[in-house]
């Protein structure tokens, strides 16, 4: 990881920048993925599950007894950390639900506003370098709470052309019974347009590497939603004269094991923190199994020496990192000043992964300074809000004057006429 000391803010951009690709490029490659999804339908997601995942499928759905089988390959112990994990993201997701809004804004006249479930969603659950069954809980558990009517599932398979047990296992004990063997952008195309055997859905969730991202940012083109442009993983860690190294490391190399285009940033506020972190890094790092793929992240990685606690916290709202790991003395403190991120993780004993699997929030969260504007995923995001208003006689008698008022001031008569005739009418009797 590359120190820097005290940088200027004008410097902040360039130090901070992420490791991503031209956004046109990357548009380029997946465009005729997305097209030949579009018009050949499943017949373009078999070749390009044979391209690219280096498997020919005869069907894309997985079977009634794939799931009975995966039931069997899953062991007790992580079955009873994922009904857990799961326990707790309902418990956070259930208490998001809002009650009906209902104002009355003046004598007569009431405004209403309910949440209502979409009706299909499709969640894309990455399998590439790590088969992420923790991404099926944090999409479909608030997408069962919602009511979604249609829940798709599309996630890669292996080269056996089989599905990770333990994504099955999590996607039966939520009870998403459509779950396809496809992955990269030709899922994201199938969602989106539809193909034989792969309901089109009204709006997509789901993390992905930068090809998903696009392939998603494409079908709101074509009059989908999605969650928000989720790219590759990230995490700011600001860390005092309190924190423990070897946490700090540990939590830089939680996220740089996601991949080569993951990036992480320690802002100390000491040199001899950075110092410290980083024997901890090296010493972490030799014994993970993924070793290649978190050093190929740290080159992408910077750690910054900032002595002034305000300019530090400017520049992680600059940043406005994914997951942000506060391992201060006072992380309250710290985090009533936050204006931009993701997730905050507060304190030493709060490590991001917790938050990646089974503290209860979700984990589908903004990357790429996307945080900025984003919020992460919640109960929210699979619900609509409708607005309603229902005006007595007396309401729009009250009311009727101030819109007939403002439609003639934007000389827009049929909207006056609309009223001026009910108002007659009741003046008629």
């Amino acid at each position: 990881m590359k120190t820097y000391h005290n940088p200027p803010q004008a410097g902040w951009a360039t130090i901070l920048k992420r490791p991503t690709l031209d956004y046109a490029a990357i548009e380029e490659r997946i465009r005729p993925i997305m097209e030949a999804v579009a018009e050949q339908g499943d017949q373009a997601l078999f070749q390009y599950t044979a391209q690219f995942d280096g498997v020919n499928l005869k069907e894309l759905a997985v079977s009634a007894s794939a799931f009975e089988e995966a039931d069997a390959l899953v062991n007790e112990n992580l079955k009873a950390a994922i009904l857990m994990a799961k326990n707790n993201i309902e418990a956070f997701h259930q208490a998001q639900k809002q009650e009906e809004l209902l104002v009355e804004t003046m004598p007569g006249v009431k405004c209403y506003r309910r949440s209502v479930p979409i009706d299909k969603v499709g969640l894309y659950v990455p399998g590439g370098t790590a088969p992420l069954f923790s991404t099926v809980l944090m999409l479909g558990v608030p997408a069962q709470i919602a009511g979604c009517k249609e829940i798709v599932l599309c996630t890669p398979p292996n080269k056996a052309g089989n599905i990770h047990p333990a994504i099955l296992f999590t996607a039966k004990a939520i009870g998403i019974k459509k779950v396809f063997k496809v992955g990269g952008a030709q899922a994201i195309g199938a969602m989106t347009y539809g193909t034989q055997s792969i309901p089109a859905v009204y709006k997509i969730f789901g993390p992905g590497n930068q090809y998903v991202t696009a392939a998603k940012q494409w079908a709101t083109k074509n009059g989908l939603s999605i969650d928000m442009p989720a790219g590759p993983s990230e995490v700011a860690v600001y860390a005092d004269a309190t924190a423990r190294p070897e946490f700090v490391a540990a939590d830089l190399l939680s996220q740089a094991e996601h991949g080569a285009d993951s990036q992480v940033v320690l802002v100390a506020t000491t040199e001899a923190m950075v110092t410290a972190v980083q024997k901890e890094i090296d010493q972490q790092l030799a014994e993970l199994p993924r070793l290649e793929l978190a050093r190929a992240a740290l080159a992408n990685s910077v750690a910054i020496v900032m002595n002034d606690s305000q300019e530090a916290i400017a520049l992680l709202n600059a940043y406005g990192a994914e997951h942000l790991i506060l391992s201060v003395e006072e992380p309250w403190k710290v985090a009533n000043q936050i204006t931009n991120a993701g997730s905050v993780f507060l304190g030493h004993y709060t490590p991001e992964s917790a938050g990646d699997y089974a503290s209860g929030t979700n984990h589908t969260l903004p990357t790429n300074g996307y945080a900025k504007m984003y919020s992460g995923v919640s109960l929210d995001s699979f619900v609509k809000k409708i607005t309603y208003q229902e005006i007595t006689p007396a309401g729009l008698r009250n009311l009727g004057p101030v819109v007939e008022t403002m439609a003639a001031a934007e000389e827009l008569e049929a909207h006056k006429n609309a009223v001026t005739l009910r108002l007659k009418h009741l003046q008629n009797g």
